[in-house]
């Protein structure tokens, strides 16, 4: 009976290309994708993949509108509550944001970012404008403007 062996690590595998069938043609595929590579740039970018691009919306909502309430932060996210719960409890234990009860209505909360989120969030928008512009430069000017329009319609038309 040979033996069995093991590949060897110089040896590369070639990766099958996989045949997409009707996903080539669909726009809400293509979105997927092109968020997930966008991402993964910013991650990379930022270097603490704690800080996803999730979180940095969440903050720069957050510092945009100081008090608002998770439930206006889970409409203007559009992030589920169970989902933004999550990510608030990470964002609250990690000294980045104060919630609070609001004051108008005691059965929510209200939320704040802390002086250290405020600082973080200073350097995420640092990252976050710098992936923006190479996000520019793929897409030039006028597409930039186009690419805006057309996801802005559809996130109204979806809604």
């Amino acid at each position: 009976m040979p033996k069995a062996t093991r590949p060897r690590k110089d040896r590369v595998t070639p990766v099958p290309v996989v045949r997409l069938g009707p996903l080539e043609d669909f726009i809400g595929f293509h979105l997927r994708l092109a968020q997930e590579a966008s991402f993964r740039a910013f991650a990379q970018r930022v270097g603490d993949r704690r800080l996803r691009p999730s979180r940095f919306a969440i903050m720069a909502l957050i510092a945009e509108n100081p008090g608002i309430t998770q439930t206006a932060l889970s409409r203007a996210s559009a992030r589920d509550k169970s989902t933004l719960t999550t990510a608030l409890d990470d964002l609250v234990v990690r000294g980045l944001v104060l919630r609070g009860r609001a004051p108008e209505d005691r059965r929510s909360y209200a939320l704040m970012l802390t002086a250290r989120g405020r600082q973080v969030l200073a350097r995420l928008m640092t990252h976050a404008a710098a992936h923006d512009r190479q996000l520019d430069e793929l897409v030039g000017p006028a597409g930039k403007l186009a690419l805006l329009r057309l996801l802005r319609r559809i996130i109204g038309g979806l809604d």
